[in-house]
């Protein structure tokens, strides 16, 4: 089902999203207490054995070394930094907002991970919906995002809204496109005091959805 109409749809910087991820990044987007929450999340939330895609995915996915995973698919924008993750057993390129067809088998993967790219979405609804068709029966979407973004390549729902109404944004979607009402987390950490000035921590939010 739709959810944005297509002035929502539209960002700042039309030109094709491969330009703009054809150099490589090896950079985190995202702070180090960011990271911890993300992977001990993921450290309660997946079930070794698993098979795990990471969707819109860099040089690191936060994943846990310990757990034993029974296949890792990797997917993102730039070639040098898929490669450079190496606990993909596979990996594959696609531009979801071109092509939002997932060539994966239905009910293939255990869980689907995305992390701090849905912002970059223009087309959520066909790409959910595939996301609900390739996950198994008990299967797990987990979305995380804090409040940083590339925001030239960010539609407009994400750039106009609040942080809060990013959270409705992407829950509605999910309910709308198979899914059902998903668990939300938000975490927020007081600002440090260093000698320089008040350092503010990313905040952290995570939506967990099951399949209807």
């Amino acid at each position: 089902m739709e959810v944005l109409n297509n002035y929502q749809r539209e960002k700042p910087d039309e030109s094709n999203d491969e330009e703009f991820y054809s150099n490589p990044k090896f950079v985190y987007h995202l702070d180090a207490n960011f990271r911890k929450n993300l992977s001990a999340l993921y450290e309660s939330e997946i079930d070794n054995y698993s098979t795990v895609v990471d969707l819109m995915s860099s040089w690191d996915s936060y994943l846990p070394k310990g757990k034993k995973y029974k296949k890792v698919i990797g997917h993102g924008l730039n070639k040098q930094e898929l490669e450079k993750n190496k606990i993909f057993d596979s990996y594959w390129i696609q531009n979801f907002n071109l092509n939002q067809e997932i060539l994966l088998d239905r009910e293939s993967v255990d869980y689907c991970l995305m992390v701090a790219a849905w912002q970059y979405l223009q087309y959520p609804e066909n790409l959910t919906k595939e996301i609900a068709r390739i996950l198994s029966s008990k299967g797990k979407f987990i979305i995380s995002f804090s409040n940083r973004a590339f925001w030239h390549k960010a539609p407009k729902i994400w750039t106009s809204s609040t942080e809060e109404e990013r959270i409705k944004y992407v829950r509605k979607v999910l309910i709308s496109n198979g899914f059902n009402e998903p668990k939300i987390i938000k975490k927020f950490n007081h600002p440090v005091l260093n000698i320089f000035s008040f350092l503010n921590k990313d905040p952290f939010y995570c939506l967990i959805a099951t399949k209807e």
